[in-house]
């Protein structure tokens, strides 16, 4: 189960962010008949059998795309969408994209909050009153933030307890840096809210994307176990991104070596429990 991927067709929705430098690896159309190939390798003696699309641009018309998608891939078990979170029609909106093709794999939304500049864009009246209307739907809310932004995820988690969370990449710690302290702090309060789970995902491209190994990521994988515990984590491979950083694979093979001294149950609920669980995902077809 890989809880957190992309596609994008660069003939159909351009990818401004993808003409920044060091991005030519991936600056191409990317599938999920290209994920079936990149993704060979087994993880605990697991194969991919079901993901978790996730937006890419803060575009309806994508979720939509992404949606209808899921409809015809059998691979694509839930979709990671976005609606603007600000919109006084933000019910309506969410409700119509319910209401479309493929709209009952809808199971969460998501705002690129990582590059917003306001330090409490989360609290924004506007926007927790969004948020409300995704909680009022049974939706669940990924929260893509930088380290330095997990106070104000902390607030949400405070003031919205009926909202399910779930920190992708972990939050971002900086690997690159070697400094986790801050990062730790933020992390280990977000974990002491029940209803926040965490992606262990997006790890390799926070590190030197040539040199790391699994070495450069288990500080983070033991903060991460002990915190959350193995039930609300969930293994997820940012492809295409992770391109980037070795692909699907090499990651595939670190994530194993990390649940090396793990329980089977342990590994079951990273593998596929705590995402099966929080996307609501229905049986295989």
């Amino acid at each position: 189960m890989d809880a957190h991927h992309h596609v994008w067709d660069l003939d159909i929705r351009p990818q401004a962010w993808l003409d920044e430098p060091g991005l030519q690896a991936i600056r191409r159309t990317f599938s999920t008949a290209d994920l079936r190939t990149a993704a060979t390798a087994s993880v605990a003696g697991r194969r991919l059998e079901r993901t978790v699309l996730v937006q890419c641009v803060p575009s309806v018309d994508e979720t939509r795309e992404f949606l209808a998608l899921a409809e015809q891939a059998p691979l694509v078990g839930a979709v990671v969408g976005w609606a603007d979170l600000t919109s006084p029609a933000i019910g309506d909106a969410l409700d119509a994209l319910r209401a479309g093709a493929g709209g009952r794999y809808l199971r969460a939304v998501r705002h690129l909050v990582q590059g917003e500049d306001d330090p409490a864009w989360l609290q924004r009246p506007s926007v927790e009153r969004g948020l409300q209307a995704v909680a009022e739907r049974g939706l669940g809310y990924d929260l893509l933030i930088r380290s330095h932004q997990l106070p104000q995820a902390i607030r949400l988690a405070e003031r919205l307890p009926a909202l399910p969370l779930v920190l992708d990449h972990a939050g971002k710690p900086p690997l690159a840096r070697r400094d986790l302290d801050e990062w730790e702090r933020g992390v280990r309060r977000l974990a002491s809210h029940p209803q926040v789970r965490c992606k262990v995902s997006g790890l390799v491209t926070e590190a030197d994307h040539v040199k790391w190994t699994t070495t450069d990521i288990r500080p983070v994988w033991e903060v991460l176990l002990d915190a959350f515990g193995a039930d609300r984590l969930m293994f997820g491979s940012d492809w295409p991104v992770c391109v980037l950083a070795g692909g699907w694979n090499r990651w595939a093979y670190a994530v194993e070596e990390l649940l090396a001294g793990c329980s089977a149950a342990e590994t079951g609920a990273v593998l596929s429990g705590s995402a099966t669980a929080f996307y609501r995902l229905e049986p295989t077809r």
